[in-house]
């Protein structure tokens, strides 16, 4: 049997250890006089491979949920959190004096450390831990490189700042589209003006198409809106095309006029990717317009992708639909 460590904490302040840690030996060191300096010193502390944690106020997102714990090698249901963390914890593994990972964790998870060193840091400052993490994101074509989005899970004004430079037209398109998914899914307001202003203003046509993309995971009231009119109206016909494809995810009237309208799009892509959004929108909203397109288009590859929805969708207005047309 794993010999185990369980450090049972408070973790509201911002000092304390994740509150399920095993596996561990710990020590604690206080970063009050300044991160990176107490952090060098970890990178070449021995032995190695180690890690080194910290935690900072989060973003409330459920992309840093927990609910499943390991129990004798074998998952379990564990404490079920209705409401997201106010914190998250950040960890870095080293291994000959350099960072090889980077994860961002609830600090409800349940963290068995393999039984390497855990040198937990105090008194970390957000602002000072959104410095330290970029100087990774050069880094960010590596595995595991977790940088871009540990620094979008940050509570604090300097994640805004560092983002909006990683998305700048001057950072290489990797980099740009990597900054765009974490700061779109992550950072609230701010995140849907930056997606907002891509799509409206830059020359690159991945990049626009990664906002447009991001923007459909915004919960800002706009969104939806802000979709359709891209759908409808944006020059570039895949930029339209990504705009109909994300509007399945978010059915409602507005979003069927949209996809009707799509199907006359004058590029085909758009059209077909109208056919495909029609067949997953939720409760088979899409049905009629489906079989619409079948009774009434002239194009035989799209009437030809519209039968094989139908045909895949098991709906009785589908299967009622074949019937009538085979007698």
């Amino acid at each position: 049997m794993k010999g185990t460590l369980w450090l049972m904490v408070a973790a509201l302040p911002l000092c304390a250890q994740p509150k399920l840690l095993t596996n561990a030996k710990v020590d604690t060191r206080s970063a009050s006089a300044g991160l990176d300096q107490i952090f060098r010193a970890a990178l070449n502390a021995q032995p190695q491979p180690a890690w080194i944690g910290y935690a900072v106020p989060s973003t409330r997102t459920y992309n840093l949920g927990c609910d499943y714990v390991n129990r004798s090698d074998f998952n379990q249901a564990g404490v079920v959190h209705l409401e997201p963390p106010d914190q998250a914890v950040i960890l870095f593994r080293v291994e000959a004096n350099t960072v090889d990972r980077i994860r961002a964790l609830s600090p409800d998870c349940e963290i068995d450390a393999g039984g390497v060193p855990m040198h937990w840091l105090s008194d970390v400052q957000p602002a000072q831990s959104v410095a330290l993490l970029a100087t990774f994101v050069d880094q960010h074509m590596n595995n595991f490189n977790g940088a871009l989005s540990a620094i979008a899970m940050h509570a604090d004004p300097a994640a805004d700042q560092m983002l909006d430079k990683y998305v700048a037209a001057d950072q290489l398109q990797s980099l740009r589209l990597r900054a765009i998914s974490s700061m779109g899914n992550q950072r609230g307001r701010h995140g849907f003006e930056a997606m907002k202003n891509l799509i409206a203003n830059d020359r690159d046509e991945k990049v626009r198409e990664r906002a447009v993309q991001t923007l459909a995971n915004s919960k800002e009231p706009e969104a939806v809106d802000l979709l359709i009119s891209i759908a409808r109206t944006d020059k570039d016909a895949r930029v339209r095309s990504q705009a109909v494809g994300e509007l399945a995810r978010k059915p409602g009237p507005k979003v069927l006029n949209t996809l009707t309208g799509a199907l006359a799009d004058p590029d085909e892509q758009v059209q077909r990717r109208a056919v495909t959004a029609l067949q997953q929108l939720p409760d088979g909203q899409g049905i009629p317009l489906l079989i619409q397109v079948v009774k009434t288009t002239r194009n035989d590859q799209l009437r030809k992708q519209a039968m094989n929805s139908l045909k895949n969708s098991q709906d009785p207005r589908a299967l009622s639909f074949f019937e009538d047309v085979l007698k």
